[in-house]
């Protein structure tokens, strides 16, 4: 799903690409990234109106996530985000969306692994998985 009419799409193709070539051996690639990350955590976070959007919640744990990687003992973990950016801009699928969504404060049914099947197997959908979900049966 090519959302590429929306910035959004384009924060994380750009991000994927830098990423990408981070792991091809330019290392400012990484930082580039990262600040590039911590601009969507502002953009939205202003967009949004409140950090606890889920929008602003997905690029905060990016924005963790890679600052974890960029510790030296963790530096592979830069893959993750580079395959799991790749698949959002490609196929509009986000795995770190899809856990979010499970936590607590962000679902509107008890949890199970009915709601954990359903969350990791639905089609991507426009917009936020949190409003993708097929109803529970």
């Amino acid at each position: 799903m090519l959302m590429y009419r929306e910035l959004s799409w384009w924060y994380w193709a750009v991000t994927a690409a830098l990423l990408i070539a981070g792991l091809a051996g330019w290392a400012g690639a990484f930082h580039a990234a990262t600040a590039l990350s911590a601009l969507q955590v502002l953009h939205f976070r202003w967009r949004e109106g409140r950090f606890a959007a889920f929008p602003v919640q997905v690029r905060l744990a990016f924005t963790g996530l890679l600052l974890l990687a960029a510790w030296p003992p963790m530096k592979g973990l830069f893959w993750v985000p580079a395959i799991g950016t790749t698949a959002q801009v490609l196929f509009g699928y986000c795995l770190l969306a899809r856990g979010l969504s499970l936590l607590p404060w962000n679902r509107r049914e008890p949890w199970s692994w009915r709601l954990l099947r359903r969350t990791l197997t639905a089609a991507p959908v426009r917009g936020s998985i949190l409003q993708g979900l097929p109803a529970a049966r």
